[in-house]
C-alpha cells in the first residue's frame, strides 16, 4: 500500500518537505459542471442575471481561488503560480468550467486547479440562485497533471 505523504511516521499530519525536489514545469487541468434551468442558463450566458456578468465574475473568482489555495487547504504549499486560466463552455443544460494552472516549481498544482474550478462554479451558483432553486454542481475532477515524478495524464 502506498504511503500517505501528508502523514509522518506516527500518523500525524504534516506538510510534505519538497525542498530537495527538482524544479520542473508543472501543470494541472481540472473541470466541473453546474446544471440549471434553461431560463437561468440563458440569463447567465447573456450576462443578464440579477447580479450581472456571472461568467466574468466566476473567472476572476476561480483565478483568485487558485492563488489562495494554501490558505484554504491546510497542508498545501503556498505557490508562486505562473498562470491560471478558467474557461467555460456550454453543454445541454450545463456550464462546464475548466481551470488550467501552471508553474515552475517543486510541487504540483492539482489542488490549485481543483480549487479554481470549485470556486468558479460556486460563484456561478451564487449569481444564479435567484433564478433557479434547483441548481446542482458536480463532476469536479482532475483531468490532467504534468511535471514532476508522477507526470501523467489522468483523463
Amino acid at each position: 500500500m502506498p504511503r500517505l505523504t501528508h502523514l509522518d511516521d506516527s500518523g500525524a499530519a504534516r506538510m510534505v518537505d519538497v525542498g530537495r525536489k527538482a524544479e520542473t514545469v508543472r501543470t494541472a487541468r481540472a473541470s466541473g459542471r453546474i446544471e440549471m434551468s434553461a431560463e437561468a442558463l440563458t440569463a447567465i450566458c447573456a450576462g443578464s442575471g440579477p447580479k450581472g456578468d456571472a461568467l466574468g465574475t466566476a473567472r476572476i473568482a476561480g483565478i483568485l481561488a487558485a492563488k489562495k489555495t494554501s490558505e484554504l487547504i491546510p497542508l498545501c504549499h503556498p505557490l508562486s503560480l505562473d498562470a491560471v486560466t478558467v474557461d467555460f463552455s456550454f453543454l445541454g443544460d450545463a456550464i462546464v468550467a475548466v481551470a488550467t494552472v501552471s508553474l515552475t516549481g517543486r510541487t504540483g498544482v492539482e489542488m490549485e486547479a481543483l480549487t479554481a474550478v470549485s470556486v468558479a462554479l460556486l460563484t456561478i451558483y451564487d449569481m444564479a440562485k435567484a433564478l433557479d432553486k434547483t441548481i446542482t454542481i458536480g463532476g469536479i475532477t482532475l483531468i490532467e497533471k504534468r511535471g514532476g515524478a508522477s507526470d501523467e495524464a489522468t483523463g
